[in-house]
């Protein structure tokens, strides 16, 4: 059951979180979530990848690093943080093979020293932005949560390691955490004001959608000969607001007492490449110059999850995931915003 935000007021008191990485694409659509929930949500950025626009006026805002104990710690006693949501990573799977020690630095270390401040400022309640990277090639689809963890890229494997340290520090000094892998985020705020900007952008959705806008010449697919119904690449698209409930949930299930651990977050229901160009040109009216490519090394047939274990336990269900849906509200936020937050 999702007991709402009443269950976070304590004497009056509303309950504060904090929201490492809350510039960030993912992060600001969870601040704007908690937000209009009635949550008082505090951000930490470095603003490395994030974007100060993001972030409503009337949310307090903190530029630093995780790593600052210092900074960290004069927050949580300014703000009364009761919890943390934590998105702060490097996410860029390709930079992650080049520079494995940046990746094994900025998220595994980095989350160590800030998870350590947590716990001796009296915090101990933590839902983590986790990855479907952590399976690696999966041999079960779909992919349930008790798949065996062998990442194939440093990106995937520091944010395993983050996992498997909150188990130790659970047994240690009783953390309270939720892991949650989701699979491929897509979409927008439904009034266009949040979407994906990221410098390199890598992610199919917004790269056929500045194809539309002839931002980009084509959009490359990668590999035609997969084993899939139409020899693309399937892939579990899930709605940027489907995630940020997601993670309220999670926060309130630790609230409630029930177990930790990681969750998949996705739809169950995969869509080809093919399939997502299509419904690009459905939405915004347009043909969309396609150019056929050879396949991507490390790139699976299909990704999807398996989701019951957070339907049964947390009782989320993905309500705006359906691709036009992702699609549309992803077009309203281009149109808007063609360059960005620099727009």
């Amino acid at each position: 059951m999702w007991l709402g935000f009443d269950y976070f007021f304590r004497g009056g008191a509303m309950k504060k979180i904090l929201i490492s990485g809350g510039a960030g694409y993912i992060g600001s659509h969870t601040v704007q979530a908690l937000a209009e929930a009635g949550y008082g949500p505090v951000v930490l950025d470095s603003l490395i990848s994030g974007h100060r626009k993001a972030v409503g006026e009337s949310i307090p805002f903190y530029q630093g690093d995780i790593a600052d104990a210092g900074l960290v710690t004069d927050i949580i006693k300014k703000e009364e943080v009761r919890a943390v949501i934590h998105f702060a990573a490097r996410s860029l799977v390709g930079e992650s093979v080049q520079k494995p020690d940046l990746y094994f630095e900025e998220n595994t270390a980095k989350t160590n020293r800030f998870v350590s401040t947590l716990l001796q400022c009296g915090v101990n309640t933590i839902v983590f932005s986790s990855t479907a990277a952590t399976y690696g090639n999966p041999e079960e689809i779909p992919i349930p949560e008790e798949s065996h963890t062998e990442p194939i890229n440093p990106y995937g494997a520091s944010k395993l390691m983050i996992e498997q340290s909150f188990y130790w520090l659970e047994q240690a000094y009783g953390l309270k955490w939720m892991a949650l892998r989701y699979f491929n985020a897509a979409g927008a705020a439904w009034d266009g004001s949040l979407g994906e900007d990221h410098t390199t952008e890598t992610h199919l959705i917004p790269l056929v959608l500045k194809t539309v806008l002839e931002q980009r010449e084509a959009i490359s697919i990668f590999g035609t000969d997969y084993k899939t119904p139409d020899g693309t690449c399937v892939r579990d698209y899930i709605h940027v607001l489907d995630l940020a409930e997601a993670h309220i949930r999670a926060l309130e299930a630790l609230e409630q007492g029930i177990p930790c651990g990681a969750y998949n977050v996705g739809t169950g229901t995969g869509y080809s490449v093919r399939e997502v160009i299509a419904m690009a040109g459905k939405v915004t009216g347009l043909d969309i110059p396609v150019l056929e490519a050879p396949r991507r090394e490390g790139d699976p047939d299909r990704l999807v999850a398996k989701v019951e274990k957070i339907q049964r336990r947390l009782g989320w269900q993905a309500r705006y995931s359906d691709l036009e849906t992702i699609i549309k509200t992803a077009w309203q936020w281009h149109q808007k915003h063609p360059h960005g937050y620099g727009d």
